[in-house]
């Protein structure tokens, strides 16, 4: 990556860092880790095994990529002048270079309003180095995708878990009924775009919004090839090997499974008894009601607002779903400012198709 695009990502992560900082009460801080004790380290050491289950599911989805380009780019294959000529030789993307990235990344999209805005357009940079720039950005967009498809899993199965375990009433009831349709309706979305492709319609949809709608006209009507080009990458990965489909998909399912561990070391602390299967339900409705409020940067109070929420509908003290809402925020930050200064770590690539 250019010098100065990295230097403008890592200025811009730093404000917004500061920014949040400074808006921490630090005598509660210090007082919600000094409850947490050790528990808040495993906290600190499960993420970093969690971020090497998400750098999996990108780097096999960009393995397969450069199967399907070596593949089919012969001059006999049927899909010749499909895709871009890849060289033969295999791509160098280190699976701990990828690493870095994907931490980096995210810590992008937790500092970013809008999220996907700047995680994605780092890695994306960062890639394109190594494999071109329409692979580059075919895989990403495959990630994202998939790291969604994911989400819509694991609150759909939450879903069934609540309707399970705990007494319903009719509201609830209604919530939960409206919460599986829209579940189900991200899975249709998300099918149809790995069969067909999502970054054109994508840029279509932000050409009918307010602000940017302009924005996005101009870029369809400039780079119309480039992202019909990327949709038929992202159709033809995901018709080639359905099994790398499925891996990458239970790999960041798996991710949203363990991640519910976080909540339940927390809540060791003040529940010993404290079950699997309730963290799992109040980590996925505090994310849906989170990433309802996708636009604010870290997604501050939303989340603080979900675990509280989650807490009560699961019979559990205000107090306990503040706790784990702390640590958490504060184990948000830790790692959001490795990710940026991460981005600092960058020996220059020169390999080219």
């Amino acid at each position: 990556m250019d010098k100065k695009y990295q230097n403008g990502f890592f200025i811009f992560g730093i404000i917004v860092l500061a920014l949040m900082l400074t808006g921490l009460d630090y005598t509660e801080v210090w007082n919600g880790l000094k409850r947490a004790g050790y528990w808040f380290f495993a906290v600190v050491a499960l993420w970093a095994a969690l971020y090497v289950i998400n750098t999996a599911a990108w780097y096999i989805i960009i393995r397969q990529g450069a199967s399907h380009n070596t593949a089919d780019t012969s001059e006999d294959s049927p899909a010749a002048g499909v895709l871009p000529v890849a060289s033969k030789r295999k791509d160098s993307v280190p699976f701990w270079w990828l690493y870095k990235v994907t931490v980096s990344g995210f810590a992008l999209n937790y500092a970013t309003p809008g999220g996907l805005m700047g995680g994605e357009a780092y890695r994306i940079m960062e890639l394109s180095p190594r494999i071109g720039k329409e692979r580059a950005t075919s895989s990403v967009i495959l990630y994202v995708m998939t790291h969604i498809f994911s989400h819509f899993w694991f609150w759909l199965i939450s879903t069934l878990l609540f309707a399970i375990m705990r007494p319903l009433t009719l509201p609830l009831v209604v919530l939960l009924l409206l919460v599986f349709v829209f579940c189900l309706a991200g899975i249709w979305f998300f099918m149809r775009g790995y069969r067909k492709g999502l970054a054109l319609s994508l840029a279509r949809i932000l050409s009918h919004l307010p602000w940017i709608g302009r924005w996005a006209g101009r870029m369809i009507d400039q780079h119309r090839e480039q992202l019909e080009q990327v949709d038929r990458q992202i159709a033809a990965l995901h018709k080639q090997n359905p099994r790398t489909f499925v891996s990458a998909v239970g790999l960041e399912l798996l991710c949203r499974l363990l991640s519910s561990f976080e909540i339940m070391f927390v809540l060791l602390v003040v529940m010993p008894d404290v079950s699997y299967i309730s963290c799992v339900i109040m980590l996925a409705f505090t994310s849906l009601f989170a990433n309802l409020l996708f636009f604010i940067p870290l997604q501050l109070g939303g989340r603080e607002g979900g675990f509280m929420m989650s807490a009560s509908g699961l019979a559990m003290t205000a107090s306990s779903g503040i706790f784990v809402a702390l640590i958490v925020r504060i184990r948000e930050l830790i790692w959001t400012a490795i990710g940026l200064l991460l981005i600092k770590f960058e020996k220059k690539q020169t390999v080219k198709h």
